[in-house]
């Protein structure tokens, strides 16, 4: 454990009671061996919900939600200190993953007939960014005016011209802000000065009874079809229903119904293609723990969700363009060029039943 120092930033505002709700506090959560020190900030809402987020990969390090009888716990893998999250043992973060999530194939791509080389650190391929990529940097942190409903921190990163191979000055930004309404939304940015690839995403590593196994945990995905992939995990290309396969979500069932009908490894690493994504906030998944009671809802304005339970104990739902899409026309495009905006928001909204 560190121990925790205060900064001086806390934003406050009234609850309906008329007693003040701290909605925000900033504090130095630790230090990288250069000397790089790493923030943490914490958001609050009127019914107890907490968010702690650090500048470090902008993670999410903490989310406190409570249960059908109002006992609150942490629902994603986090660590309390630094060094939870450096090293070989480094706990897997709730880390914002860029400048491309999931896979490249070949770790290679071509715009406007100019070919780049980025990282290969999956095998031949490139996955998450490289191999430090925006989930090991530190990024800038600044809190945001407190509203009457909610609080806000917005994170900005600049990424270099060349860093991990990739073409131009990105400037990527993300703004959590945590409701009264009990969701934790993020809302992504991103500009450029040449052509490039982005696809930002949150890699939140899931469990709503705070521990334990989550193959018991009930799941919905708005989705009809996937893209099936090689033994690389890369797309081939197509786009196929789920229906009669284990990937079949669209009633819900257990986590761990027909995992095992799963080859060459029973745990999901796919990616669905949401009904209607990628052109407005629609609901993408829902997650339920009977146990707890405790509900969560994904909206998004991405196209795809890619479900993870590689991590014992834990399932991902990471919001994103599909894996490769640079390699496959078919599949929605990853470029961004100067004067266009990249912009995205995910919501994670939590309830009880």
């Amino acid at each position: 454990m560190i121990l925790w120092l205060w900064l001086g930033a806390v934003l406050c505002a009234n609850t309906a009671s008329g007693a003040a709700l701290t909605r925000l506090e900033e504090r130095v959560f630790g230090k990288l061996e250069d000397g790089t020190v790493v923030k943490q900030f914490i958001l609050r809402n009127v019914h107890g919900m907490t968010a702690k987020i650090i500048t470090y990969g902008a993670i999410i390090s903490d989310l406190q939600a409570p249960d059908r009888s109002g006992v609150f716990t942490n629902v994603v893998l986090g660590a309390d200190a630094m060094d939870g999250y450096i090293g070989r043992n480094a706990v897997p973060a709730a880390a914002v993953i860029g400048r491309v999530a999931n896979r490249i194939a070949g770790a290679r791509f071509t715009i406007d007939g100019v070919e780049y080389k980025v990282t290969a650190n999956a095998g031949t391929n490139h996955i998450h960014g490289g191999r430090k990529g925006f989930a090991s940097v530190v990024w800038h942190g600044e809190a945001l005016p407190a509203a009457s409903d909610r609080a806000a921190v917005r994170l900005t990163y600049l990424s270099r011209d060349g860093e991990e191979g990739y073409p131009g000055n990105l400037t990527a930004r993300v703004t959590y802000t945590l409701t009264d309404a009990n969701e934790l939304r993020l809302d992504y940015v991103a500009t450029t000065d040449k052509p490039t690839l982005v696809n930002l995403c949150n890699h939140a590593y899931f469990n709503l009874a705070g521990g334990g196994d989550v193959l018991g945990h009930e799941l919905w995905l708005n989705a009809d079809h996937y893209t099936p992939t090689d033994a690389s995990l890369i797309p081939t290309g197509e786009i196929a229903p789920v229906k009669g396969t284990p990937l079949d979500f669209t009633t819900p069932a257990l986590i761990g119904a027909r995992v095992n009908e799963l080859k060459p490894r029973p745990i999901y690493d796919h990616n669905f293609v949401i009904n209607g994504g990628g052109k407005s906030l629609v609901p993408a998944a829902r997650a339920r723990d009977p146990r707890s009671g405790r509900i969560m809802e994904v909206r998004t304005t991405e196209p795809g969700v890619q479900l993870y339970t590689g991590r014992q104990g834990t399932f991902c739902l990471e919001t994103q363009h599909f894996p490769d899409s640079i390699n496959h026309p078919n599949f929605p495009s990853t470029i961004l060029r100067p004067g266009e905006r990249f912009e995205s928001t995910t919501v994670f909204a939590f309830s009880t039943k």
